[in-house]
Parts: structure tokens; sequence; C-alpha cells
């Protein structure tokens, strides 16, 4: 079993910066496909960004294209969150695929074996 953990969550002004990451007690995220979404209560979860296992090939969405970035680290997948926008507000949770390989990672909920309990991200003046 892989426990997922996000952190980094905090309470911000529009306009400013955080980043998010995402650690697996135990386990090495390397060469696994790893996804950020977001959820807001009522709304359905949504794909914001995700790195491939070969960690050579990123995608991201729309609400994320620009502003977003996700990179591996030592022991970690960060999300890099600039101009942070009042409907940013959210849960944010971090997953893992445990079984695509190679260039391709998915924005499909459902493709995803492991999530992390989520980190609020609050933007508000």
């Amino acid at each position: 079993q892989v426990q997922l953990a996000e952190s980094g969550g905090a309470s911000v002004q529009p306009g400013g910066s955080l980043r998010l990451s995402c650690a697996a007690a135990d386990f090495s995220l390397d060469y696994y496909s790893i996804a950020w979404f977001r959820q807001v209560p009522w709304k359905q979860r949504e794909g914001l960004a995700c790195i491939s296992s070969s960690g050579d090939n990123t995608n991201y969405t729309d609400s994320a294209k620009g502003r977003f970035t996700i990179s591996r680290a030592k022991s970690t997948v960060d999300l890099q969150m600039n101009s942070l926008k009042p409907e940013d507000t959210a849960t944010y949770y971090c997953a893992l695929d445990r079984s695509r390989w190679g260039r391709t990672c998915t924005f499909y909920a459902d493709d995803y074996d492991y999530w992390g309990q989520g980190t609020q991200v609050t933007v508000s003046s």
C-alpha cells in the first residue's frame, strides 16, 4: 500500500505563490506517473498537471497552464503555483498511477491507484 501525503497548502493573497509537495513514506515516487488534482465541494475532482513515469513529459490542463509547474524533486513531486487567484481555492491532491509507463500521463482520476489526503489552498484578500 502506498501512502501519499501532500504538504504546502496555506492561505495566500491573490497573486501569491505556493509550492505543494507530494511524498510517500518508505516508497519512491521515481518512475511512476504522478498527477495533481484539486476539488471544491460539490464539484468533480479537476486534473491540473501530471508528470510521466519517464519524468521527461509533463501535461497541464487549461486551469494550470502558464501558472503551475509540476516537477520531480529528490523524493517528492512538487507543484509550483504562481499568480494564484481566488478561484484556485480548493483541496489539492496528488495521485499515483502504478501501471502507466513511458512518456504518457492522464487526467482521468480513475487511472490513479493511490491518493493523498489533500492539502487546503485558500486564495483570498
